[in-house]
């Protein structure tokens, strides 16, 4: 017997215009084949590169791949109280590391073009910054709008395929953050790959060390991270002002975060030329440091930079769970005796920001299921509440009633 009857998952759908089969076949389609088409991408531009840079390249990734394990799984933790479905969480990560990778490459580049052009034009810029000014200039002109603009599509998307069960501001951070995990899953690997076609030296610990600081949360995490729990403020509020500026606001911070960080190097390059310095040379490889410490010094370097935009989401994440334990709470008191048993209760009365709640006396797999399946008719009742609708009316509602009690029986 299965522990969400077929039932449920169908009615995940719950807004229009996704509960149409054929509009959810459609957009299913186009996913699917954005994924392929950007993975064929992918391949195609792999299969270009000479043998031993292809080499460098794979074995980065896969040390990548090994590294976002970590911040996958402090993201797994943040959302236990509320689990989303796995496949979701993995069409977050593919969005941000296959797609939007492929969507940014020929935007990036384009601007590169452009401003390649201009300091043509120009040369005073180019004796001014060196050999590098193309990338020092569009770094922080186009990254930050193209790439955050892209990757916080992908976070939409997944709001509106999943308006029943996106609740609040720590679903939207977690997809967020899964989205800029991705993303950065596949382009560290690429600056290994290319500051080895260039140097011969690949720069594992610069490379992968600070790209992965703040155990992984630094960098593209971060920033659509941003986006995705300004994204979820908006559906967790009752504001209506606050609905509609929180994804501006989001999407603006996302964007001033990545501006911050790419024009660091350019405004390092420009006060060393103030103080009388050359201008950096292009054949200059990056310092060749081990991995841990590039990961301590980037982390403190990351905390130091971004401590505003830090503060800011351990703020958002600590009030979203007060929110989450307050609405599981109020919204169960009534179903004590119907979906949740009294001691039960007392263990959500109790529940406190680090606590994994469990129902000890049940197997791991039906207790993880039975308090997530609490957990998720709370958050639908309080989303029926605040859209003025009756929640015992709402279908979402009784079919996580019945799911509660079919789990249940399974241990009777």
């Amino acid at each position: 017997m299965p522990l969400i009857p077929t039932s449920l998952s169908d009615q995940l759908y719950t807004a229009p215009p996704l509960r149409k089969t054929r509009v959810c076949g459609m957009i299913d389609v186009i996913l699917i084949g954005l994924l392929v088409l950007a993975v064929l991408i992918h391949l195609s531009l792999v299969s270009h590169l000479d043998a031993d840079v292809a080499a460098v390249y794979l074995r980065a990734l896969a040390i990548s791949s090994v590294l976002s394990l970590v911040p996958i799984s402090i993201l797994w933790f943040l959302d236990r109280r509320e689990r989303e479905s796995p496949w979701m969480l993995a069409l977050a990560f593919l969005w941000g590391g296959v797609i939007a990778t492929t969507l940014s490459l020929p935007l990036n580049t384009a601007l590169l073009r452009a401003v390649d052009r201009w300091i043509a034009l120009n040369p005073m810029v180019l004796d001014l910054l060196g050999p590098n000014a193309a990338a020092l200039i569009a770094a922080p002109l186009s990254a930050p709008i193209v790439e955050e603009v892209i990757k916080a599509a992908g976070v939409a998307l997944i709001l509106w395929m999943l308006r029943g069960e996106f609740d609040g501001m720590r679903d939207g951070f977690v997809y967020g953050a899964m989205v800029g995990v991705g993303f950065n899953w596949f382009e560290a690997p690429l600056y290994v790959a290319q500051t080895y076609a260039q140097f011969g030296t690949a720069g594992w610990g610069m490379q992968l060390g600070w790209r992965y600081a703040l155990f992984g949360f630094a960098g593209h995490a971060m920033f659509t991270g941003l986006f995705g729990a300004s994204l979820g403020l908006a559906l967790q509020t009752r504001r209506r002002w606050l609905k509609l500026a929180a994804p501006i606001l989001g999407l603006a911070l996302a964007v001033l975060a990545h501006a911050y960080n790419n024009v660091l190097p350019l405004i390092f390059a420009i006060a060393a030329r103030a103080a009388g310095e050359p201008p950096p040379h292009a054949d200059a490889p990056p310092p060749d440091i081990g991995l841990i410490e590039a990961w301590v010094s980037g982390s403190l370097a990351q905390l130091t930079l971004f401590l505003p935009f830090v503060l800011l989401l351990g703020f958002g994440l600590w009030r979203s769970g007060v929110w989450e334990r307050r609405v599981i709470r109020e919204e169960l008191a009534d179903e004590v005796g119907r979906s949740v048993t009294r001691g039960e209760y007392g263990d959500i009365l109790r529940d406190r920001a680090f606590r994994t709640r469990r129902i000890d006396a049940l197997h791991p797999a039906v207790s993880a299921a039975l308090v997530n399946a609490q957990h998720e008719l709370a958050f639908r009742k309080r989303r029926a509440r605040d859209e003025g609708r009756d929640p015992d009316a709402d279908p979402l509602v009784l079919a996580w009633r019945d799911e509660i009690r079919m789990l249940r029986e399974l241990v009777d």
